[in-house]
């Protein structure tokens, strides 16, 4: 069992995993900041220095804090264009490195390729 174990833990996918989700958190952390420090505080002004975190409403001594809510909206879909871009800028670079060695395929010449074929052929023929 313990051999097992071993062969999974150290897996391709499993370790890919784990890189993954390091840097997941770290740009979790650089996207939190993005929206915290630099955007929220330009909707802010945009809103003439309010913020959206202070707004409450409040009934005799009930404090509803929607602004909390309403903060944690624009995160959720500040963040979530963030990694869309973020994915999408990663493909579009992954698209292009995969066309560049499609491009540096070299073509064969044909007599190479024709004794290619015979070289084949004679070892099927043993």
């Amino acid at each position: 069992m313990w051999e097992e174990f071993k062969k999974f833990a150290v897996q391709g996918n499993v370790l890919d995993l784990a890189v993954a989700v390091v840097i997941g958190a770290a740009f979790g952390k650089i996207v939190s900041s993005l929206v915290d420090d630099i955007i929220m505080p330009l909707v802010g002004l945009l809103l003439g220095g309010r913020s959206f975190e202070k707004m409450a409403y409040t009934h005799n001594e009930t404090v509803i804090g929607y602004g909390m809510f309403i903060q944690s909206i624009v995160d959720f879909f500040l963040i979530a264009l963030s990694i869309f871009i973020f994915i999408k800028l990663i493909g579009k670079l992954k698209r292009k490195k995969e066309e560049e060695v499609i491009e540096e395929e070299v073509e064969v010449a044909p007599e190479i390729e024709l004794l290619t074929e015979i070289r084949d052929l004679l070892k099927n023929q043993k």
